[in-house]
């Protein structure tokens, strides 16, 4: 008898128009001890699958058909009250947003002992016990201390592993992970992968992991099925789904997976279904000209940036401690180029690139772009003309889009503030840009929460592109993106530096993305720039043991072909 059942499901989403059906006749089975892998594109349904599972539908979703049983037992249809019993001791799910998992006002260990308390008969102590004992098995660095800090404290992979152990306080016997490795770097992944795999051989936990990393599924999946708007259309072992695809949308969809041993002048996209997207530049570049500077000087210049945070808080000065997230960093960056930031979760990369952004104020060293230092707050009109100047892709969708204004006005919200353009440019612009990032124009009139976390990424990149920047800030920019999508908008950007001599600071845990799109590598550790080479150099012969470890931890698709990236 399977552990988790799911015969023919059907999940509808009502609206004013129509009747939408996000998940169509679906049926999956997960054994104990068995990682199920469920893949596809954005929108394909994966989450849907997983949140009825849940009983966490979005209102007014719906199951129209089909059943959901766990160990023999129906659970589709259970009233509230049942489901919240089941639902974290038996039925864990690991949520692709660490942001709205965590509750802003309660610190770690308030969040992680009230869930053990709620499902396992321990006392307070031992509940704390646990809690630490989590915190440690997923990888916090000073755990102790960590316990006592709030979510915001955490930089984003390290709040997806206080969000891991949440789900798995309680013991329970399914984890449904939704997108768990997102926002995680090589080395936490690999981590947080063994950790998953080590629950289901001992103590025979059924897995069903939502992913679009396709070398995540081959690393550690035993089953795989892949999703495409809304049907299942394959199924089968891992090997047999990697090795020998039946399908075409599979076949196209792992060709266009990246690969760390050859850099490719562009990403192969998904062709499947006549999905397979050609960019004209000039229509996405029309009328932007970055001014030319001299390619012999760097366009941004980092001069011994240091960055501290309070850790301990104290109304005496000389009682506070701090912790240092950047130590004496310095680099160049020059037109043109892209520089790729790689590092562990919390070494430092994204506090960088907002000290760069101006988001942070440096505690030391200074920030020059184009020769003038743009890191001093006092000097307001060189950080205005900077700022004109300089746009950042964040990493996490969700919280980078303002929920009450609709899409149209998110985009055109950069146009109107540096008045680049009136009237109906504007909305031309706008529509423009959505359809260039593959959503289209009606995409517009929608609000953020109407889109999964690969379209609302979609729409922030829309953004950073609508103010024609000199320089782009890409903080993880294709974390929350399939394969397909990830490969439109990498090629847009590869398009835009080509043609524009666009440069990109390129901040990624992604190693075969780095490869692909960077010029130069710049390696952080614990806040201290350790490596700095040009890609090709760095992925053949790096220089440190550690940038060594980063590529021996990337998951790699056996499937592919370095050569011509066909399917074997």
């Amino acid at each position: 008898m399977a552990l988790l059942d799911i015969q023919g499901l059907t999940v509808e989403f009502p609206t004013r128009h129509k009747v939408f059906r996000a998940v169509v006749d679906a049926s999956v089975q997960v054994e104990p001890g068995e990682i199920h892998g469920l893949v596809g594109e954005s929108g394909a349904g994966k989450s849907t699958v997983g949140a009825a599972i849940m009983g966490l539908l979005e209102r007014p979703g719906r199951i129209a058909a089909g059943t959901i049983s766990f160990q023999g037992q129906q659970i589709s249809g259970l009233d509230g009250e049942a489901m919240r019993k089941l639902r974290g001791q038996k039925i864990s799910m690991i949520f692709q947003d660490p942001l709205t998992s965590l509750n802003p006002l309660f610190t770690i260990r308030q969040q992680l002992t009230e869930t053990i308390l709620a499902h396992l008969d321990v006392s307070t102590t031992e509940a704390d016990a646990r809690a630490l004992q989590l915190m440690q098995r997923v990888g916090i660095p000073d755990p102790e201390t960590r316990l006592d800090q709030y979510p915001h404290q955490f930089s984003g992979g390290m709040r997806q592993r206080v969000v891991i152990a949440l789900a798995l306080c309680s013991e329970p016997d399914v984890i449904i992970a939704d997108e768990p490795t997102t926002a995680l770097d090589v080395a936490v992944q690999a981590q947080i992968l063994d950790l998953i795999r080590d629950l289901t051989i001992e103590r025979q936990v059924g897995v069903i992991l939502i992913t679009h990393d396709m070398g995540v599924i081959s690393d550690v999946t035993d089953r795989v099925t892949v999703m495409y708007q809304g049907e299942i259309v394959e199924s089968g072992t891992t090997a047999q789904v990697l090795g020998t695809p039946q399908h075409a949308y599979t076949q196209s969809l792992i060709a266009a997976v990246p690969r760390p041993g050859k850099r490719l002048h562009r990403f192969p996209q998904v062709s499947y279904g006549g999905r397979e997207t050609r960019f004209a530049i000039d229509e996405i570049a029309h009328g932007w000209e970055i001014p030319s500077t001299d390619p012999d000087k760097p366009l941004l210049q980092i001069n011994n940036l240091t960055k501290r945070f309070v850790e301990g808080r104290s109304l005496l000065p000389w009682r506070r401690s701090y912790f240092t997230a950047v130590d004496d960093v310095s680099f160049d960056v020059m037109p043109g180029e892209v520089l790729g930031l790689v590092g562990e979760s919390g070494s430092g990369k994204s506090t960088v690139a907002r000290m760069i952004a101006g988001l942070y104020k440096p505690d030391g060293g200074e920030v020059h772009f184009d020769g003038t230092l743009v890191s001093d707050p006092s000097d307001k009109e060189a950080q205005t003309a900077f700022r004109k100047q300089i746009q950042m892709i964040f990493q996490d969708p969700f919280s980078s889009l303002n929920p009450r204004m609709r899409v149209d006005s998110i985009v055109a919200e950069p146009i109107h503030h540096h008045r680049l353009l009136t009237g109906k440019a504007v909305q031309d612009r706008v529509f423009e840009l959505l359809d260039q990032v593959g959503l289209g124009k009606e995409a517009g009139l929608k609000y953020p929460h109407e889109f999964s976390g690969g379209q609302r990424q979609r729409i922030a990149i829309a953004r950073a592109l609508a103010t024609e920047p000199r320089l782009l800030i890409c903080d993880e920019p294709t974390s929350a993106l399939d394969v397909s999508i990830q490969a439109q908008i990498l090629n847009i950007l590869k398009d835009l530096q080509d043609h524009l001599k666009l440069t990109m600071l390129f901040i990624s845990h992604d190693l075969p993305v780095v490869r692909q799109m960077c010029d130069r590598v710049a390696v952080l550790r614990q806040g201290k720039l350790v490596e700095l080479q040009d890609t090709d150099s760095l992925f053949a012969a790096p220089q440190t043991g550690y940038t060594r470890e980063l590529l021996d931890l990337m998951p790699r698709l056996e499937a592919l072909s370095e050569d011509d990236g066909q399917v074997l």
